[in-house]
């Protein structure tokens, strides 16, 4: 049987302080503060370029003006959403992974504990054993075990480096089975189907949400279709149809006449049009395929991009 390691209290303390690193500023966090200083650096300049103060251009060849303004709009909102969407949404699917593991070494803890074992002893048996991304979490724990701290701080220290509901109320329910005694391995035999059933539950969502996804997306790219079957067919057969009729006998003798000197005004709209759906169309698209808004952020950043991109490179300007 494992047995724990019980420190004096001077080591105890000196163990926990290097339990309890420093506390530093989480990488997203970083990553968000960076994001938005270069985001409003490029708003400025897009700002600065409309007024005609700054002639930088993504487009060589246009000159100031609104084009140039909606480009460096779009990079800045790129930059501030999309670094942080993605860091963010990384470091939740490591979660999630290591999440669908737990069950696993709950089982493995509860089985240890029938044979007697203490819960410290029971999680450092468990520890041997291989659960992926959990791994380096539970040995984490373990070791924290052996050097005698105890068993309801090291929970409290993997729910701290697992920030999640389903960690939070794992632990809290273990913490509690474990200081009111009895038999602590049903209990962790109930907890472990709990919470399989939760995260069958989670990925069923995602399974019937991955149609509403993808919806969204094939909606967004059909309206930039739609988009360059106007710019490139339509818009300019009405320039040449209004041209037509200023220039005949018919102008200005009350026939219908085609204002067609407001056509390129139209890419501007059009444009507006792909930033304002492609962050509302990414944003619901992560809400609905995974509840939280990082992922919503990291959706938007690749709809815009994309978007941005034909409107600017592959849709034909209107002149």
């Amino acid at each position: 049987m494992a047995t724990a390691t019980v420190l004096k209290p001077a080591q105890f303390a000196d163990k926990l302080g290097d339990v309890s690193e420093e506390a530093t500023i989480p990488k997203e966090t970083l990553v968000l503060i960076v994001g938005l200083i270069a985001g409003i650096a490029l708003m400025v300049v897009g700002a600065m370029d409309y007024l005609g103060a700054l002639n930088v251009q993504v487009r060589p060849g246009e000159g100031a003006g609104t084009n140039p303004a909606l480009d460096f709009l779009v990079l800045g909102i790129s930059a501030i959403f999309g670094p942080y969407g993605f860091v963010m949404t990384a470091k939740l699917r490591r979660i999630q992974k290591i999440e669908e593991r737990l069950p696993d070494f709950l089982r493995d803890v509860s089985e240890a504990g029938r044979f007697g074992m203490t819960l410290p002893d029971a999680i450092i048996v468990a520890s041997r054993g291989r659960y992926g991304l959990l791994t380096e979490e539970i040995k984490k724990m373990a070791s924290q075990l052996e050097w005698g701290v105890p068993v309801a701080t090291a929970l409290r220290l993997f729910e701290e480096r697992v920030p999640t509901p389903l960690v939070k109320r794992v632990v809290s329910i273990i913490t509690r089975a474990n200081e009111a005694g009895g038999n602590v391995a049903d209990v962790l035999t109930m907890v472990a189907h709990d919470t399989r059933e939760v995260q069958l539950s989670y990925q069923a969502r995602q399974i019937s949400m991955l149609t509403y996804v993808t919806v969204i997306y094939i909606s967004f790219y059909v309206f930039l279709v739609t988009i360059y079957i106007m710019a490139a067919v339509f818009l300019p057969q009405m320039v040449v149809a209004g041209q037509g009729i200023s220039s005949s006998s018919l102008a200005g003798a009350g026939a219908v006449n085609l204002q067609f000197s407001f056509v390129p005004v139209l890419f501007i709209a059009f444009m507006l049009a792909v930033i304002v759906h492609a962050v509302g169309d990414g944003i619901m698209a992560g809400v609905l395929f995974s509840g939280r808004l990082s992922e919503g952020l990291q959706h938007a950043t690749i709809m815009l991009l994309s978007g941005w991109a034909i409107m600017r490179f592959v849709v034909p300007p209107l002149s």
